[in-house]
């Protein structure tokens, strides 16, 4: 069992918030489970985390926060601790991306990253080891505040139709999630649009793709292979980009269009169809 006294704050985020944790929470002449009782969770999850062996989310965050007093510290430093569960590879992008003024994405196969529920994001990252799992799909949904933020980026999203029809974790994963496309829409700032089947070759084949474009800094164009990601604040890039994007939007379906479509494959796929033979009806 680890012993918090060997941790080094320095190593990471999450050491740093156990260590912190634990020296408050003692400073406070509170053990693990006292302090456990007050915030709604056992004495266990508290060793824990200050063990660094487990990921805080922000609502454990918040609670500590107020039962401590600390000011909201630990609701500050929690962000850090959360994008640091990300890809080392992906961390730069998240963190630019926070500071995008305007973010335009077009995904050829799954939903973007900033729209995903919890539910399908489990489904996604669990897909090839649930290791450290929980602390994934907290990593990701932490990425999403950007959206509730009193000045949050204006944010353009080109789904293909194949994103609609690709099926992650169950029918009805994919039914909320689909239903979540559609309450986005009631955001001023968030619009998405569907690249129809029939647009048929378009300037998106090539690959999903991410436009940042900040006030003060380059714009930047990002793209992912099966290894990691590439962000490039080149010109020419980026105007190739643009470009390729303007195309994409172009041959995509209206808004209104879209959000019908994403309703009638939501109900026609996704709906509560009786079982034929034994088989959920696709």
């Amino acid at each position: 069992m680890v012993n918090i006294r060997d941790l080094d704050p320095s190593a990471s985020p999450l050491d740093y918030y156990g260590s912190e944790l634990r020296r408050l929470r003692e400073g406070a002449g509170l053990k693990q489970g006292a302090l456990g009782s007050i915030i709604f969770c056992t004495g266990s999850l508290i060793g824990q985390i200050e063990t660094a062996r487990k990921v805080p989310t922000r609502d454990f965050s918040e609670r500590v926060d107020a039962a401590l007093g600390t000011g909201g510290m630990f609701s500050r430093l929690v962000g850090l601790v959360l994008r640091s569960q990300l890809p080392t590879w992906f961390q730069a992008y998240a963190e630019m991306e926070a500071r995008a003024a305007y973010i335009s994405s077009f995904q050829a196969q799954l939903v973007d990253g900033l729209m995903q529920t919890p539910a399908y994001a489990r489904a996604l990252l669990g897909g090839r080891s649930p290791r450290g799992l929980d602390a994934k799909v907290e990593a990701r949904m932490d990425r999403q505040r950007i959206l509730d933020r009193e000045n949050p980026p204006l944010m353009w999203v080109v789904l293909s139709e194949a994103v609609l029809h690709q099926e992650i974790g169950g029918r009805e994963v994919m039914r909320n999630q689909l239903s979540h496309l559609l309450a986005e829409r009631e955001r001023e700032w968030v619009k998405v649009q569907i690249l129809p089947f029939e647009a048929g070759a378009h300037a998106g084949l090539m690959g999903s793709f991410n436009l940042l474009r900040f006030d003060d800094d380059p714009d930047l164009v990002y793209t992912e292979d099966f290894v990691q990601g590439h962000m490039t604040a080149n010109p020419q890039a980026f105007r190739e980009g643009s470009l390729r994007y303007d195309h994409v939007q172009a041959a995509a379906l209206s808004l209104e269009d879209s959000a019908a479509l994403i309703a009638r494959v939501m109900e026609e796929r996704y709906g509560n169809h009786p079982e034929t033979d034994g088989r959920a009806v696709a």
